[in-house]
């Protein structure tokens, strides 16, 4: 894929604000692509992924509207390693195919791929600099676990189930400390901004 327009890939782990600081960039004027969002289009109701992840896991992997049981297939996957990669290795491919259709529109100056598994998959062979939102993992769970109601554990589940913080810390081209005064966000992702539109200037 021809990286242009400049592609910064966000990313970290649950509960670490990776949302919130893709929607300051998106105040600023800056496209975002979602890799969240695509694991989700490309199990919609008809899609053929679905068709074949009912047909694996059995018909009642399916809601009665049609809608994937999210709940019931994260269940089966961090419980069995097995099930997990026959799930990515169908799901995977596709979510790549969307993401670069949306990359590859944008019109911004820089782009940004949002992906909580950037590191764990080759998204991160999409992007041209990455920028990880970083919180102590005590404090991911504590904000995850209150803002969706998940239980603790299953979070700690889905965190041990990731690279490990200090991995992602070691990978990462940029790190925004998410533990800091949450009035300095706006601030220090403005001066982010500006960095990456250097960045995305010196390569065009």
């Amino acid at each position: 894929m021809k990286k242009h327009p400049y592609i910064v890939g966000l990313t970290g782990g649950i509960g670490s604000g990776k949302s919130t600081v893709a929607t300051e960039f998106r105040h600023l004027g800056i496209a975002t692509v979602d890799a969240d969002y695509a694991s989700r289009a490309v199990v919609e109701p008809n899609m053929p992924a679905l068709t074949d992840i009912a047909m694996h896991f059995g018909k009642d992997i399916v809601l009665p509207n049609g809608q994937l049981n999210r709940a019931k297939l994260r269940e089966i996957i961090f419980a069995d390693a097995d099930q997990k990669t026959w799930l990515e290795a169908l799901l995977h491919p596709l979510i790549s195919e969307w993401v670069i259709a949306q990359l590859a529109s944008a019109s911004s100056e820089y782009v940004i791929l949002e992906s909580p598994l950037l590191f764990e998959t080759d998204q991160h062979l999409l992007v041209n600099t990455v920028l990880l939102v970083d919180l102590p993992v005590d404090q991911q769970i504590e904000r995850a676990s209150s803002r969706d109601g998940n239980d603790k554990q299953q979070i700690e589940r889905i965190i041990a189930s990731q690279m490990s913080r200090q991995d992602k810390l070691n990978k990462a081209n940029w790190v925004f400390d998410n533990a800091l005064n949450q009035g300095t966000m706006k601030a220090r992702i403005e001066g982010l901004h500006s960095e990456f539109m250097a960045l995305a200037q010196s390569t065009n």
